[in-house]
């Protein structure tokens, strides 16, 4: 006798487990506009090379003689992968089964993914779809009781964001613990149209006064542009999928390995001569920020974060000669560049993120300082921009600033931690201080302006006498700069710095002493 019936019930219940929720529940998602669990893990991962662990996991019924009569596969699918040719950790809510909810045998499976990632030390990936193993007030019949609350493993979670990649897609309505393991992770997105998420639903939602559908309570058009609680929103789960291995390709397996090089295919010495008039000579005339930007870092390797949410400030994922390094740049297009409250929360986590996983950071400033007024101050901009300057101080990973025009105020002195080597390279349309002049003027010399005769005349003449005191060369006299360059050789500077920088991170590899704030 061999085990051959023993295989025959395995592939049986593998099987059954396949068909998840039935025929029905899986037409349903699939007329919501939404791939089933499965079909994500197919289209996320290489073809392949999915490897599922607890398959069999679920609730059974049996006849009187034991024999198998059904099996209700547990809602959440999980294994390891590979994407792009490196191992990962992957696990899916399947909504097919009870909304992703707890009573159907989720947690355990769950839990155990959050720990294979972790002590595996490899990126994790989460598909969210549903309450995300939330509660569901089925569980109380269940157990015959009510409990108090506890998320699962989320020890594992909040320890893990400063060991391992973790990434999180909201792929349908997301509730709950669902919503919360979204936002816990390093980059989160969403799927216009068919993401929704929220703390609780419209059912709950309406029973303290507020009668609204799902998109309107939490689709991706708030959470991507309003509230930054997803960093990026996308048009199908495809695109999904596709920013998922791309943020992926820019970060190391985990903390104690240096992010992956790339095969270079531009010239580390490229000088591109639009550089040199990129920058008006009229100082309150914006410019394209990312075409700079695309003149400086490698070709095409300019991966944005949050591209909607706190706009002033550009986040991205970039390279330069093949080395992933972490980008920040003002952008005078939207508030004049200066940092506001949502930018300020922007900044500390990609700070925070890039100080995790050993990317160095390049910082292209035109700071004109905090955003003023009374919108700013109900923001709490105060508050949360010197929380982005803490991220900033508290940073240890290599640094590099180029001001590219204006650095003003307190929020412009947060441009480095000018207290360390802060290696920095000034545009000569530079323009520094502590206010810029255009205003400045009023406030200090405003007795002088009031008791004047000719007010506008004596105006134009301390403006001319300030101005005659503003060139950049001026400050490099007093080696307050250290360098003057032209535009051009900036990007031949950063590729040459950067391979320094990743020798000089490399001896400085694991867990850093502050943990990531997600």
């Amino acid at each position: 006798m061999d085990w051959e019936p023993e295989i025959d019930e395995l592939r049986r219940r593998v099987e059954l487990a396949r068909q998840m929720g039935g025929p029905e529940n899986v037409e349903r998602q699939h007329k919501a506009g939404r791939l089933t669990v499965r079909e994500r893990i197919e289209r996320l991962l290489d073809s392949g090379s999915f490897h599922e662990t607890g398959a069999l996991a679920g609730s059974s019924t049996y006849d009187g003689s034991g024999g198998l009569l059904s099996v209700r596969p547990a809602n959440f699918v999980m294994g390891t992968g590979r994407i792009n040719g490196r191992r990962v950790v992957v696990g899916g809510d399947d909504f097919t089964v009870r909304g992703g909810a707890n009573d159907a045998s989720i947690g355990g499976k769950q839990g155990y993914s959050e720990r294979m990632a972790r002590e595996l030390r490899l990126p994790l990936v989460r598909l969210v779809d549903g309450t995300g193993g939330g509660g569901s007030v089925k569980t109380y019949e269940m157990m015959g009781r009510t409990y108090v609350p506890g998320n699962p493993t989320w020890d594992v979670i909040a320890t893990a964001l400063g060991e391992i990649p973790v990434v999180a897609a909201a792929l349908g309505p997301v509730a709950g613990l669902g919503a919360a393991r979204v936002a816990s992770s390093h980059f989160s997105l969403m799927v216009r149209g068919i993401s929704q998420l929220f703390i609780a639903g419209p059912p709950l939602v309406k029973r303290v006064g507020e009668d609204v559908d799902k998109e309107t309570l939490g689709g991706s058009h708030i959470h991507a542009r309003e509230s930054g609680v997803v960093d990026n929103e996308v048009e199908s789960e495809e695109e999904a999928f596709a920013l998922i291995r791309t943020f992926l390709s820019y970060l190391p397996q985990n903390v104690w390995a240096m992010p992956p090089r790339v095969t270079p295919d531009d010239d580390p010495r490229r000088r591109d001569g639009e550089l040199l008039g990129i920058v008006p000579r009229n100082r309150r005339r914006p410019y394209n920020v990312r075409k700079l930007l695309g003149h400086i870092v490698d070709r095409d390797s300019l991966f944005e974060l949050g591209p909607r949410y706190g706009p002033s400030l550009v986040t991205a994922l970039a390279r330069l000669d093949g080395y992933a390094v972490g980008v920040m740049a003002n952008d005078p297009m939207h508030a004049g560049g200066a940092l506001t409250a949502a930018g300020s929360e922007k900044m500390t986590r990609f700070v925070d993120l890039c100080d995790t996983f050993h990317l160095p950071v390049v910082n292209f400033v035109d700071q004109p300082g905090f955003l003023i007024g009374v919108a700013a101050e109900r923001a709490g901009t105060v508050r949360k921009g010197v929380r982005a300057l803490a991220a900033i101080y508290q940073a240890t990973v290599p640094w590099l600033t180029v001001i590219v025009r204006r650095v003003f105020g307190v929020a412009g002195a947060g441009h480095a931690n000018v207290q360390a080597l802060n290696l920095r390279y000034a545009w000569p349309s530079g323009d520094w201080g502590s206010l810029p002049l255009e205003g400045g003027i009023e406030a200090a010399y405003r007795r002088e302006l009031e008791a004047a005769p000719d007010r506008e005349k004596l105006l134009r003449e301390i403006e001319e006498r300030l101005n005659a005191l503003r060139s950049p060369f001026r400050t490099a006299e007093a080696f307050n700069i250290e360098e003057i360059i032209d535009p051009r050789d900036t990007r031949p500077l950063l590729t040459d710095w950067v391979s320094l920088a990743y020798e000089n991170e490399a001896t400085r590899l694991g867990v850093k002493t502050r943990g990531m704030r997600p």
